[in-house]
């Protein structure tokens, strides 16, 4: 007989011995023993059920149900589980590859299929110094990207990631060298928005004339910023950054592992702001969470560096698991989906049905939105963050306990709801997300 449990309740179904398992955050209280999904809801081992408003982080677009994803990989289970990779690759990592191609902008023409976010960002490094190395640049070896931004977890993906956190693992890769975003301007030395843009592309600009235009490889950046609550990039800010990178001979990419296959109500956040990176890195909702699976597309020049214009390229070393079938079937399963199944338009009056009401209930509480398609960070200023600390992870926790998955850090809370959900599951969402914000800002008094 299973007895539903709050997740603060000491008396849970995990064993005894979790010695074996090491978790990727600290294990707590609050930590949950996940056991079955449908949908936007999750059950776990204690029989209590919870909306997810995350997206699990940003990946199950689709829902937990998704059976043409579910069919697809089934299928390929049963036919190829695997294929040597020295040796060739499959038709589900081909066609994958075109699609990615056909649905990213213009100038896009190949696409390396990798197993995760990491993976891709530093495919994406070592890719850009390689396209400076065959032009005859091999000096061009530094890599720019933004203090407080987030790349990933290996240790090339970490040393990009600008956060004092990450010193724990002592100094990362040489060669790799801090910017400061906008949103960072705004918020530690009260730069107007409508300037901030125009600031921080000129501070990187200046940076890259410093460090030595014909030392520096990339710049990698996030379009919208999601340890920063979801800083939104201003406008023009992009096309500044993306006119610095062609003056320099720089190459700009994009990291669109959270914002990437539609999450911006267009399939990346390249098309959303009108601004066409020269390498993509995408990932998460890729494969709608049904498998592990990312990718980095690259316009036409860099992929010349692989191999000949128009023919086949290749970019080793890899990985052994890399453009796997199941996952490459998961992705073309999930990319079908979402060109074929209506889902920009999905996307589009799901985002109009929730903006207007989680802004509402933003600013009832002092609060500020940011909001791009299906992305939502709730900015915890004003009198509901008056004396608070760790407040973003306080109103997470208030929202757990009472059955709602989001994210909170510092003094931001986001959400990303998955493209299935209705309007009925999003006044669910808001309300457990309001009588959390009230619990918090009561305490924070």
């Amino acid at each position: 007989m299973t007895t539903t449990t709050t997740p603060s309740d000491p008396a849970s179904s995990w064993p005894d011995d979790l010695s074996a398992f090491c978790f990727e955050v600290p294990h707590s209280s609050e930590s949950l023993l996940f056991e079955s999904a449908k949908g936007i809801r999750l059950s776990d081992a204690a029989g209590r059920s919870y909306l997810d408003a995350l997206s699990g982080v940003f990946v199950t677009c689709f829902g937990y149900d998704c059976e043409p994803i579910v069919g697809a990989v089934t299928r390929q289970l049963r036919t190829l589980p695997f294929n040597p990779p020295l040796h060739g690759t499959n038709r589900a990592a081909l066609e994958l590859a075109r699609a990615l191609v056909d649905l990213a902008p213009p100038g896009i023409t190949a696409a390396k299929l990798v197993n995760g976010g990491s993976e891709a960002v530093e495919a994406a490094m070592r890719l850009a110094r390689l396209h400076h190395r065959a032009r005859g640049n091999p000096g061009k070896v530094k890599v720019l990207s933004y203090y407080h931004g987030y790349h990933g977890a290996t240790f090339g993906s970490l040393s990009l990631t600008g956060r004092p956190d990450v010193t724990r693992f002592g100094p990362g890769l040489p060669g790799i060298v801090h910017v400061w975003p906008p949103d960072c301007l705004e918020s530690f030395w009260d730069v107007p928005p409508e300037k901030s843009g125009a600031l921080a592309a000129s501070m990187i600009e200046r940076t890259i004339e410093a460090e030595g235009p014909d030392s520096v490889a990339a710049i990698v950046m996030e379009p919208v910023i999601h340890l920063r609550g979801m800083a939104i990039a201003p406008d023009d800010y992009l096309a500044r950054v993306r006119e610095v990178c062609d003056r320099h001979d720089v190459l700009l990419v994009f990291d669109e592992i959270v914002t990437g296959f539609g999450r911006t109500g267009a399939p990346f956040a390249a098309q959303t702001f009108g601004v066409t990176p020269d390498i993509l890195c995408v990932g998460k909702g890729i494969s709608g969470g049904y498998a592990p699976l990312a990718a980095v597309l690259m316009a036409g020049h860099v992929a010349e560096a692989l191999g000949e214009t128009g023919g086949p390229v290749s970019f080793a070393p890899s990985h052994t698991y890399a453009a796997n079938p199941l996952a490459a079937a998961a992705g073309l399963a999930a990319v079908t989906l979402f060109r074929e199944g209506g889902y920009q338009e999905r996307i589009a009056e799901l985002a109009a049905y929730t903006e207007p009401r989680l802004r509402a209930l933003a600013e009832a509480h002092g609060a500020t939105l940011r909001a791009v398609g299906l992305l939502y960070g709730v900015k915890l200023t004003g009198a509901a963050a008056e004396g608070a600390e760790r407040l973003g992870e306080r109103v997470a926790s208030a929202c757990l306990r009472r059955g709602l998955i989001i994210r909170g850090q510092d003094d931001w809370v986001v959400l990303a709801p998955a493209f299935v959900t209705t309007p009925a599951e999003v006044d669910e969402i808001l309300g457990i997300l309001g009588e959390a914000l009230d619990e918090v800002r009561g305490a924070g008094r």
